[in-house]
């Protein structure tokens, strides 16, 4: 064989964690809103929490909570019920002096049989400023720092420090940020791993422990894109650098990885096919390939966009960021219902590194990234899902056991990694040319075109993206397989086949968003072969304006 690395997509290091157990979980509902109940009652089954964990709680159907009402109706009564159902422990604890502060009694968690609160739809998402509060501390923070508007996530992850009286004006520093080892993660250590089951809808939202629980069946494959403004504003630059961090990572564990460096985000036309991670910015409300009517979510996916309000509102479809991801297919997801800035949003480097390499829960690894809390960042999607908690090469058994499709990404992956290691094109050529999988996949066949590009062997490649055509392509590949064929036929004066291929595009995605440049290189090819009416066709429809091609 000529690869010379282990068959195995998990690398010497990785964690490969187990998927958590519904007994770790407790889940909250409105009781004011049906829905969440109903919502709260399928969680509940799915995930084998027991029936005294879910909570239900009278609180207001809006997704804004003054602070009052956060205190007396959620953060107090919760801790309550979590002390009455012995579910957890506050006991006193105390701390021994230090060079800065004099020896001190704390009130904390001493023990505890939960990690995770799960919100359900319908639980409010934000909670508005309180003009009247005061606080001696806000004087040291920085002026646009006074505020004491919050995520209801973010406030909740501090919920075992609730005998503490923290400060509530600006955030508060993460006690576990960039923490590697998930078992330091939870209320003993000061932290509630708080996500919520949340969305537009409350099919919507069901929808995301459906789809978590069929990822960590079948695992989480696909591709990974990554838009990154490519800026050198040293404000904005950390966002960047995050982002370009992440794509590495996701590159170096064997993802298929795109980085768009453009300082705009994708483009509509971009033909975003089988999206496993998705992390840009910095668009203010949906845009490009995801407000396309259909988007390539994989199963179990991960989509993230930073901007300042991403998360303003949960309960729409076209606005902001979150809730249109969630209604496109995503999974998993992070936002901000207020203004953050930058430094107070989730650092993706350490949520993908913590996800995908050390094989966190989702739960896990969006409390582990963000550098503070009791501030703007919430978090969707089921917080036990965990992706990355299977054994690779027993996922891939049972996969091709069931003959399932998704079985092809795992050899991508596996050629991926080599090539990540260095291995010599060549090598990664002849293991696909040996592989019996590769002549009934479309995945791995537009792989092998790719590799025999890198090689300098261009009609090779052709012949690997024309099969990849013939094999189930999903929507999106098929599009940028015909893109690709049309630029390589005419690189390679094969004129009637690229003109073919255009028009193929056309006919199969009649509301293709750059048809004016598509019918710009069909008028061209059809002057080079003479075909003087499409010549009048193709020039009348772009004479009456790219605006608005019939």
């Amino acid at each position: 064989m000529a690869l010379l690395l282990a068959l195995a997509i998990s690398l010497p290091g990785t964690v490969l964690g187990e998927t958590g157990s519904g007994a770790e979980v407790v889940v909250v509902y409105n009781r004011r809103v049906p829905e969440s109940k109903a919502v709260a009652e399928y969680y509940a089954e799915r995930r084998h929490v027991p029936t005294n964990q879910v909570f239900g709680l009278d609180l207001t159907p809006q997704e804004d909570m003054t602070r009052a009402e956060f205190r007396d109706g959620l953060q107090k009564p919760l801790a309550k019920l979590l002390s009455d159902r012995k579910l957890w422990r506050i006991a006193s604890h105390i701390t021994p002096p230090t060079n800065d502060l004099p020896r001190r009694l704390d009130w904390v968690v001493a023990e505890s049989k939960i990690r995770y609160a799960v919100l359900c739809y319908g639980i409010p998402l934000r909670i508005t400023e309180d003009i009247n509060l005061k606080e001696e501390s806000a004087e040291r923070l920085r002026p646009e720092m006074r505020r004491n508007e919050a995520a209801v996530d973010s406030e909740l992850i501090l919920l075992p420090l609730i005998e503490q009286k923290l400060p509530i004006s600006g955030p508060l520093r993460n006690p576990v940020f960039g923490l590697t080892n998930a078992a330091s993660l939870g209320p003993t250590n000061g932290v509630l791993l708080v996500s919520r089951v949340d969305g537009p809808s409350p099919e919507l939202a069901r929808g995301l422990v459906d789809r978590a629980l069929e990822a960590e069946t079948n695992g989480l494959w696909g591709r990974a894109y990554f838009d990154i403004r490519n800026t050198t504003d040293p404000g904005y630059k950390l966002g960047d650098d995050w982002i370009r961090n992440s794509a590495e990572i996701c590159r170096r564990l064997g993802f298929e990885t795109v980085v768009d460096e453009n300082p705009g985000t994708f483009s509509a036309s971009f033909p975003m096919s089988q999206i496993a991670i998705y992390i840009g910015w910095y668009d203010e409300h949906v845009s490009g390939p995801f407000a396309r009517p259909a988007v390539e979510f994989m199963p179990g996916a991960f989509a993230y966009h930073l901007h300042s309000f991403s998360a303003r509102s949960l309960r729409t479809t076209n606005q902001g960021w979150v809730g249109p991801l969630v209604a496109k297919g995503v999974t998993i997801t992070m936002g901000c219902v207020f203004e953050p800035f930058l430094t107070g949003t989730p650092d993706v480097t350490v949520f993908t590194s913590r996800l995908i390499y050390s094989g966190f829960s989702f739960g896990e690894a969006a409390v582990a990234c963000q550098p503070v809390v009791s501030w703007q960042t919430t978090s969707v999607g089921d917080p036990l899902y965990r992706p990355f908690g299977t054994n690779p090469e027993q996922l891939q058994d049972a996969l091709l056991q069931r003959r399932s499709k998704l079985a092809e990404w795992y050899f991508l992956r596996l050629v991926n990694l080599n090539l990540a290691a260095g291995k010599p094109v060549a090598d990664c050529v002849a293991f696909l040319e040996e592989l019996k999988l590769v002549r009934q996949s479309a995945i791995l066949t537009e792989k092998l075109g790719d590799l025999f590009l890198a090689q300098g062997k261009p009609s090779s490649a052709v012949h690997e993206f024309e099969v990849a055509l013939a094999h189930d392509p999903s929507p999106l590949q098929r599009l940028r397989l015909r893109l690709i064929l049309a630029e390589r036929f005419v690189a390679l004066g094969r004129d009637p086949e690229a003109y073919e291929q255009l028009q193929q595009v056309l006919a199969e995605v009649p509301d293709y968003p750059d048809k004016p440049d598509v019918y710009r290189n069909l008028l061209a090819l059809a002057r080079k072969l003479n075909k003087t009416a499409d010549v009048a066709k193709y020039s009348a429809v772009l004479g009456a304006g790219p605006a608005n091609p019939k």
